[in-house]
């Protein structure tokens, strides 16, 4: 059984986690009004793997008995600037995230919940992943700089990301 502050700091993730989803679904919708459906085809996924955090989430706090109380989560953004002020925005969010879970980890260790530690093993290594993605996406959108014919080029390129089932 977990304890209730780390219950409570999981049960807040939860809500992070569906925050970050609703986010980057707000970016996506934004990428297809720009007529940039591979941006669009990028957030939407990244949207997905962030929905998929949350119920994993939300998995483990009932696997572990625990009570699961899902908090309203904040109207993201809407109104967003060029494809860099985007994905520069990604990549601030994914390391917001990654000092939320670091913290998680940490009351873990504190509260000697090493059951929720192992579980969020997971999370850091996933959040290493993300924060690079990011990176790259930024970076790359900075080489494009104002050329159209290299944005759209990576709008192809986002445009072709699949899926990738999670991991255990």
């Amino acid at each position: 059984m977990m304890n209730a502050a780390v219950r409570d700091a999981f049960n807040e993730q939860i809500k992070q986690e569906l925050y970050s989803g609703y986010l980057y679904l707000s970016m996506s919708a934004h990428f297809d009004q720009e007529n940039l459906p591979g941006f669009a085809h990028w957030m939407r996924l990244q949207a997905q793997e962030e929905l998929g955090h949350g119920m994993r989430l939300f998995d483990y706090v009932l696997r572990r008995g625990a009570k699961v109380e899902l908090h309203g989560i904040d109207a993201p953004q809407t109104d967003f600037g060029p494809p860099l002020s985007v994905v520069e925005s990604v990549l601030e969010h994914e390391r917001a995230v990654t000092g939320m879970i670091h913290r998680l980890f940490e009351l873990s260790g504190q509260e000697g919940d090493w059951a929720a530690q192992q579980e969020l093993q997971w999370f850091i290594a996933e959040q290493v992943e993300e924060e690079d993605s990011a990176a790259t996406a930024r970076d790359q959108v900075r080489m494009a700089g104002e050329d159209l014919s290299a944005l759209l080029m990576l709008d192809q390129q986002f445009g072709s990301r699949v899926a990738e089932p999670e991991q255990a």
